[in-house]
């Protein structure tokens, strides 16, 4: 008896491990830049470089490359800034030694601090948090009919059968340019600069992916007569990414990242430095999927001969949802240390940090921080800026009407927008917007028949089997698994029981007759 199968592919994740780890040194300052008075902000990301599997442990190596916006040390106090890195490594304990598939490292937050030692050294502190996992796309087949035999009865079990169609990295690289305000002056030195990613937005189209969002840009600067001064912009783009075989029907998931940013100073049309080039490297992680109606063989039997079967449990996913969510978070904080000291905030950044994650009814709780903090200017002269940071506690339920305890969920997330607006001598206002992307999908575990074949019953056996028998439904039973046991059909049972539905219940007493023996 020959199986008819259809192979399908899907992407296996093993258990996510976290890691906390702490980098620090000492960092002296350059020669070219002033010495530092005071330090107002220290920022720090994590550059992973490799990753190697030693026994049970995953070796990890990279930098923390770390910038200090501080005030300089002189009879004139005004903005400096400086950048560094500090190499790291550590090793992450992994309950599978050596195991197979891909190791996935993402870097989940950097709590960088930096604090003066004296004007010409800095202590740097960091603590990184990651996730690490192994990903593996893995082919199975499953057993969808029989080919080529008569008088068989197939048990079949419906499915939504979710299969990874193509993962892919890919780099779209964003190259944009900015002109400054007319009331702004010339720029000469930059001192700080941020650029973040907004509102990114993914679309699948024949044989690629779509992408829009906005880029934000900050930059304080010192002008070409020495004055502090700052601009701060939005820039859109958009682009794409080639996929073959991707469809405007499919289902995707997308890990981004922005990297290797750059700003540098240019010349506009006119010969003055009053535009700014933005590059940046959007790395992407893709995974694309499609949805496919299937029967899968789960059992069968014949009247004639006996059917002796393998089977094996597999497992299966099938698509809950596809959920793109925002949620808005409002808090008006009263911070008297402050008072009678802002006179403007320049620059606002936030970033989030999830707690936890729990599956309850109606979808999935997601808890956290929102890490805020803004560059203002001072009343007072002689230290001209200051840096506020703080948390704001959120939560947001992203909705699946049939979430489970056991479905499986890929979460990404990014602050979409921010603003901190003064609402007092001692008051701020924080608004944001946080954008989630989740794409649900639940397990289904099915017995599946792996071998069959046909062959003749023993003499006595076929005579020992009942003509007539007389039944009472037990709990559990269902019809196909008595027409199997019994030698009959489902139609026969119901037929000789003038019984209209395919549900059994208990206590019921219902009369089976062997097919071939059959008297109505």
């Amino acid at each position: 008896m020959e199986l008819i199968r259809k192979q399908v592919r899907m992407n296996q994740m093993g258990k996510t491990v976290t890691d906390q780890f702490m980098i620090g040194g000492d960092y002296n300052v350059p020669d070219a830049k002033s010495d530092v008075g005071r330090v107002l902000s220290g920022e720090g990301s994590l550059r992973i470089e490799e990753t190697r599997r030693v026994e049970n442990y995953l070796r990890v190596t990279g930098k923390l490359n770390f910038k200090v916006l501080y005030v300089t040390d002189s009879g004139d106090p005004r903005p400096g800034a400086l950048e560094g890195m500090i190499p790291f490594e550590e090793m992450v304990y992994m309950e599978e030694e050596n195991g197979e598939g891909e190791d996935i490292v993402q870097v989940q937050r950097v709590e960088c601090g930096v604090s003066l030692i004296h004007s010409r050294k800095l202590a740097v502190k960091a603590l990184a948090e990651m996730t690490v996992h192994t990903e593996q796309i893995t082919e199975k087949q499953v057993t969808l009919d029989v080919d080529g035999e008569e008088g068989i009865y197939l048990k079949k079990c419906p499915v939504e059968l979710l299969q990874l169609f193509t993962a892919k990295r890919d780099i779209y690289r964003i190259k944009e340019e900015i002109k400054i305000p007319g009331t702004k002056e010339n720029i000469g030195t930059l001192l700080w600069t941020e650029v973040s990613s907004r509102k990114m937005d993914t679309r699948l189209v024949q044989d690629a992916m779509l992408i829009n969002g906005e880029l934000q840009i900050f930059v304080l600067y010192e002008s070409q007569e020495g004055k502090t001064d700052w601009v701060e912009q939005t820039v859109p783009y958009e682009g794409r990414i080639e996929c073959a075989g991707a469809e405007e029907g499919m289902y995707h998931h997308v890990y981004d990242r922005l990297d290797d940013i750059s700003v540098e100073v240019r010349m506009d049309e006119d010969g003055e430095m009053r535009a700014l080039g933005i590059e940046a490297a959007l790395q992407v992680r893709l995974f694309v999927y499609g949805e496919e109606k299937l029967e899968i063989l789960e059992d069968a039997y014949s009247l004639d001969k006996k059917c002796v079967l393998e089977t094996e449990e597999v497992v299966v996913e099938e698509l809950l949802m596809q959920n793109h969510s925002k949620s808005k978070i409002t808090e008006r904080l009263s911070l008297p240390e402050l008072e009678d000291e802002i006179l403007q905030v320049c620059h606002s950044s936030a970033d989030l940090q999830i707690e936890k994650m729990e599956v309850q009814d109606g979808g999935i709780l997601a808890e956290g921080i929102l890490n805020v903090s803004f560059l203002y200017v001072k009343a007072n002269d002689e230290v001209p800026f200051g840096v506020w940071k703080g948390m704001v506690p959120f939560s947001a339920m992203l909705e699946c009407r049939e979430g489970s305890s056991d479905m499986k969920y890929d979460v990404t997330y990014a602050v979409e927008q921010l603003a901190v607006d003064l609402a007092g001598n001692d008051e701020v206002e924080i608004k944001a917007v946080v954008a989630f992307r989740s794409f649900m999908r639940k397990a289904e575990k099915i017995q599946m028949v792996t071998e069959a074949a046909l062959v003749d019953y023993e003499k006595e056996e076929r005579m020992n089997q009942p003509g007539i028998v007389g039944y009472i439904v037990k709990d559990g039973d269902d019809l196909w698994s008595l027409a199997k046991k019994y030698s009959t059909t489902e139609e026969s049972i119901l037929l000789n029981n003038e019984l209209l539905s395919k549900e059994l219940k208990t206590g019921d007493k219902i009369l089976i007759f062997r097919e071939s023996l059959s008297i109505l």
